[in-house]
């Protein structure tokens, strides 16, 4: 989740949604987003909106915070009113969301369960820095009800973790995995980082090792960007490291889908691999996918009806309004028919399915043709009307559909 807020319309301070948002509202998958702002370090490449004990200040507080942000999920029961709503996916993130003690994370998806109720096949993550977690934490978060942990590996290579600000012991990744497995959670992800600065081919296949040796059930591998005004990026502005480079992304790339296709996972998502369809993380896809979610903290987005919404940043002023009895809500806008189609198409594309060639303009589906001409889309399923990208489409995926939405 960005560190920064775009501008928008206010939010009433009930947090009441325009008539429009509640069109279809039960009809959609439903979701929750629960952000969890703090973090024992800051790593230098993140922009997200996140926290360290000594930047949070005065009225924000970790011991309090499970109990605000569970003032935040009865607010959006009343928004949303008596509406059917069985939540089909619980997502956790941060920040570092195991800081908080299990306990408080379980009473966080109590409320959830209690103010709207729970799918029976509910997928519950919580994302994970290996060294936040121990044995007896973990089997408190599966027995409280979730279901799937995604952990921060990012690298098993000791100098890419230095220069990324990552402070756990790599080793530590294999032991928190092997408590995971141990509490049942039916779904163990973990998360990798490729083109870090000085990072070499040898460290990255060396990481893709690492993590496919832990059998994990998903892996998302994510390309390093340098966010403005992040540590990182002022090191790369005064050339103390290398800025990340296109050709050498795309290798790492290309090395982690030969690896991980060859342990036999599949990717579903440009940047996410799975052991099979039922290992597929369901909360993403809810958002690619354009359903309906409540993202519940400080800086947490929102999507309902095509209304899409975004809270206060600091912890201290989430609180306060709260507290108040208002919407953290700092601003909202009301997506256009168009916006909403822009979005399906942006975001349907990462997908293996594809998207619907039906949901492009003229333009769109001529470039789609092109494409499919310069071995960028899939010749299969353009025939069926869709547009699933190619691996080398998937390389150069944002080009793709910018040709595609033009």
């Amino acid at each position: 989740m960005p560190s920064t807020l775009p501008d928008g319309e206010a939010v009433p301070p009930d947090g009441a949604l325009p008539s429009s948002a509640y069109a279809g509202v039960g009809q959609r998958p439903f979701g929750f987003y629960l952000h969890v702002p703090f973090c024992a370090v800051r790593c230098g490449y993140c922009d997200f909106n996140t926290y360290t004990a000594t930047e949070l200040g005065s009225g924000a507080s970790q011991a309090t915070y499970a109990d605000t942000a569970r003032a935040e999920v009865r607010l959006a029961r009343r928004v949303l009113g008596e509406r059917d709503l069985p939540v089909q996916t619980v997502f956790v993130g941060g920040g570092t969301p195991t800081l908080l003690p299990a306990g408080d994370l379980g009473r966080l998806l109590a409320a959830v369960r209690d103010e709207f109720g729970l799918a029976t096949d509910v997928e519950v993550t919580t994302e994970a820095n290996p060294d936040s977690v121990s044995r007896d934490s973990l089997a408190q978060l599966r027995e409280a009800g979730f279901t799937r942990v995604s952990f921060g590996m990012q690298s098993a290579v000791g100098h890419v973790l230095a220069t990324l600000d990552r402070t756990h012991d790599p080793a530590n990744v294999a032991r928190a995995l092997g408590w995971a497995r141990e509490a049942g959670f039916e779904g163990v992800s973990v998360d990798l980082i490729y083109g870090t600065p000085g990072e070499s081919t040898a460290d990255w296949q060396a990481s893709l090792d690492a993590a496919l040796a832990l059998r994990p059930d998903h892996v998302s591998a994510y390309a390093l960007i340098v966010e403005d005004g992040t540590r990182l990026a002022g090191q790369v502005r005064r050339g103390e490291l290398a800025a990340p480079d296109d050709d050498d992304l795309a290798d790492k790339y290309l090395l982690a889908e030969q690896a991980l296709a060859a342990a036999g996972l599949q990717w579903y998502e440009v940047s996410n691999w799975s052991a099979g369809p039922g290992q597929r993380c369901r909360h993403n896809r809810l958002y690619w996918q354009g359903a309906d979610w409540w993202g519940v903290g400080p800086g947490a987005h929102s999507h309902v009806g095509g209304t899409r919404w975004w809270n206060v940043k600091h912890p201290a002023a989430y609180a306060a309004r709260l507290a108040q009895g208002r919407s953290p809500g700092h601003a909202r806008e009301v997506l256009t028919d168009e916006q909403r189609r822009l979005e399906r198409v942006l975001l349907g594309l990462r997908l293996v399915a594809g998207h619907p060639l039906a949901d492009l303009h003229d333009a769109g589906r001529a470039a789609a043709a092109r494409a499919v001409a310069a071995g960028l889309l899939e010749p299969a399923a353009y025939t069926e009307g869709r547009a699933a990208l190619t691996l080398r489409g998937r390389l150069l995926a944002d080009a793709v559909v910018r040709d595609l939405v033009d």
